[in-house]
């Protein structure tokens, strides 16, 4: 389990209700949020070996937070995974927990791998840096951003042009690949 769980944390970081157009801020004002969802995760390890996990997640990002918890499909709890300024911690099923001063070093003392653990929620928002490069689709909608070797391709339900992102693929040219769908997205003021 604890393997299944180091994977995930490759993820860290990654819904749609339909929350009524009125009620949604613009999406470059999404700063605190809610979501749960589903995910499929595929990786290959540091030995080179693939691994692939399931399950789902409820992630609530705030200014200063992230706090994620992660279940099988079935729903049964795996771990939880908290983020702060100074702190990174994992927390597995059994109360087992591995701590980092940040999210990328604690992904990288589980896998070996460095991720851009600090970009999740932007890219979630289709909000991108300087360095970025960003397509849309017809309704002005990030569709496709590219981002210091990560790519992320997103879908959505509605035509909305405020409409949040469905789904996501999110991968690194074949190392990593997380597939987030996201049923429902609660925007917290």
């Amino acid at each position: 389990m604890r393997a299944h769980c180091t994977l995930f944390a490759l993820a860290l970081l990654a819904g749609c209700a339909s929350t009524p157009p009125a009620l949604q801020p613009a999406r470059t004002n999404l700063d605190e949020f809610l979501l749960a969802g589903r995910f499929a995760l595929r990786a290959h390890k540091p030995d080179g070996s693939p691994e692939s996990l399931s399950g789902r997640l409820h992630w609530q990002h705030q200014n200063t937070e992230d706090r994620i918890t992660l279940a099988n499909p079935l729903g049964q709890g795996m771990a939880e995974i908290v983020v702060r300024p100074d702190q990174a911690r994992l927390t597995l099923a059994d109360g087992r927990q591995q701590v980092a001063d940040n999210a990328a070093q604690l992904i990288e003392q589980l896998t070996g791998q460095r991720l851009p653990m600090t970009r999740l929620p932007d890219w979630l928002t289709g909000r991108m840096a300087p360095s970025s490069r960003l397509q849309r689709d017809t309704h002005g909608r990030p569709s496709r951003l590219n981002e210091a070797g990560w790519q992320v391709d997103y879908s959505y339900d509605d035509d909305r042009p405020d409409a949040p992102a469905s789904r996501l693929i999110i991968s690194d040219g074949g190392y990593t690949e997380l597939r987030v769908r996201i049923e429902t997205w609660t925007y917290q003021p």
